[in-house]
C-alpha cells in the first residue's frame, strides 16, 4: 500500500454504543484492529454518547494487529473493506467481523 486511499475502508459498524458511530458509519479517519489471539477487536472503540470525528464517513484501516488473520499483510489490512460489529465478548464490544484466520 502506498497512501491511504489504498488502505480498506470501514464499510459498515453496527456498534451504537461508539463515539464515532453514526448511524452505522464510521466517522473516526482510520480504525486499529487489535486484540489477543482468535479475537480481532476494533481498537479505536470509544463506548461515549458523545459523538465525534470527521464530518463524513471515511473511515480506513490504519493498522491491523492481527497476525494470524488471512487479510494482514505486513500489520496492515488487505482486505477490500471491513465491517465492525459485536464482538465474541459481549454486544458491547467492537471486533472485526471480516476477521478470518489464516
Amino acid at each position: 500500500m502506498s497512501a491511504m486511499t489504498d488502505l480498506p475502508v470501514v464499510s459498515e459498524c453496527s456498534i451504537d454504543g461508539c463515539g464515532y458511530n453514526h448511524d452505522h458509519g464510521c466517522h473516526a479517519g482510520a480504525v486499529t484492529i487489535a486484540g489477543t489471539s482468535g479475537d480481532a477487536s476494533c481498537a479505536t472503540f470509544i463506548p461515549l454518547s458523545t459523538k465525534g470525528g470527521l464530518d463524513k464517513v471515511v473511515a480506513h484501516v490504519g493498522a491491523c494487529q492481527r497476525g494470524e488473520c488471512v487479510h494482514n499483510d505486513n500489520l496492515e489490512c488487505a482486505a477490500s473493506s471491513i465491517r465492525v460489529g459485536p464482538g465474541q465478548q459481549s454486544a458491547d464490544h467492537a471486533d472485526c467481523l471480516t476477521f478470518a484466520v489464516a
